[in-house]
């Protein structure tokens, strides 16, 4: 049993305790293996598979698995990494954002062997008395050890109070479903740990937690997140996917082949013999291949090369504009209907860049009507390729 505990921790950055976690698999049944997620955006990403990863390797060997939704959950919000109170998500955003959640999980998951639960099962059949009843179970001083928490006391920002029952009602998430295991990122340890603490609260055996790296988005400098739009989507193409892992950093190249393809120190360094623009073929087509499949990879691979090395343009991305669209049209709205911006202020900043072109003339004033035609090529970025249809 050491040695298939030393197997699952491979990847992991923590496992506590690390000796509870042998005494866990030396019981003859199935363990109750837990992940959650709040749906706070449709798409789950790469990110999200690192951890999904580990919980398919547990699946493997027979576990009972449970991906927990947090429906309930998400009308708070995870303040993790936060300096304000989140804005709470209505029933309408959770709804739309869990719609997809099943086909991402199954990518990894063997979905017939994966039990589905929110937690609005529980949480939302609390009452009072019982709330009350589970905030006593938890002291003020131990939530505000919390690192978020502790840096916003500490600099005289709001914490709604609210915000602090978050990690109660994760923790109790584990109470509810007897969890064995939790699995989460690094951010959520502490949430993970309160899971421990209030099952023993409530007289039950208490969870190991296992903790998984985080994957650094394509920003190179945060994590990987849907609310810093700096993500490569479960749901994105091959195509996209392939472009936005060539688009990233040199340097972040190696951190994507540690996290994502499990290469060691003596791999990456093999890899480093190589051309870097050859190295960064090779990280895109593994991961695509491992997360979409080998022949999307191919035909990626082969669209990037004709598109950013031969300037073969009949490969870029087509997009047709609504018959009723401007002409001219601000650029700004143009990039809104292409989908290459989300807002104002990512417009500005490429354009200020240089970075938005219209066959091959770079548009550098914020406020450029620019005219339009079928066959216009425009370039957003380094990879990012459009023609209007």
């Amino acid at each position: 049993m050491k040695e298939l505990a030393l197997k699952l921790q491979t990847g992991t950055v923590q496992c506590l305790p690390s000796g509870e976690l042998v005494e866990k698999l030396k019981i003859k049944k199935p363990l109750c293996i837990k992940l959650g997620a709040d749906p706070t955006a449709p798409d789950l990403h790469l990110g999200h598979a690192v951890v999904l990863e580990k919980l398919r390797q547990f699946q493997d060997l027979g576990h009972k698995i449970i991906f927990l939704i947090g429906d309930f959950t998400a009308k708070i919000g995870d303040p993790t990494g936060k300096s304000k109170t989140r804005p709470p998500l209505t029933n309408e955003d959770i709804a739309h954002n869990t719609k997809t959640y099943f086909e991402q999980v199954g990518r990894i998951l063997d979905l017939t062997k994966t039990e589905i639960r929110y937690n609005s099962e529980w949480l939302s059949k609390l009452d009072f008395k019982e709330l009350v009843s589970l905030c006593a179970k938890v002291t003020v001083s131990q939530l505000i050890e919390r690192e978020d928490f502790a840096n916003r006391l500490k600099n005289n920002q709001a914490i709604g109070f609210h915000e602090l029952l978050y990690p109660l009602m994760q923790g109790y998430d584990s109470v509810a479903l007897q969890a064995d295991i939790e699995l989460g990122g690094t951010d959520q340890t502490f949430n993970l740990l309160m899971g421990r603490h209030l099952q023993e609260q409530y007289g039950q055996k208490a969870q190991v937690i296992m903790t998984m790296p985080l994957l650094i988005g394509l920003d190179g400098e945060h994590k990987m997140s849907k609310s810093l739009k700096n993500t490569i989507g479960l749901t994105d193409t091959a195509g996209e996917a392939f472009g936005k892992l060539m688009s990233i950093s040199d340097n972040l190249m190696w951190h994507y082949y540690e996290i994502l393809l499990s290469y060691d120190a003596n791999q990456i360094n093999s890899v480093k013999q190589l051309h870097p623009m050859d190295s960064k073929k090779r990280m895109a087509y593994e991961i695509v291949t491992k997360y979409w499949s080998s022949s999307e990879a191919r035909l990626a691979q082969a669209n990037f090369e004709k598109l950013f090395q031969n300037k073969d343009y009949s490969v870029a991305q087509e997009v047709a504009l609504p018959a009723d669209t401007a002409n001219p049209i601000w650029i700004v709205d143009l990039l809104r209907l292409l989908d290459a911006v989300k807002t104002s202020s990512e417009a500005r900043r490429l354009i200020s860049e240089g970075a938005v072109k219209l066959d091959n003339v770079a548009i550098l004033d914020f406020k450029a009507e620019v005219s339009w035609q079928s066959g216009v090529i425009i370039k957003v970025g380094k990879h990012r390729i459009y023609q209007i249809k």
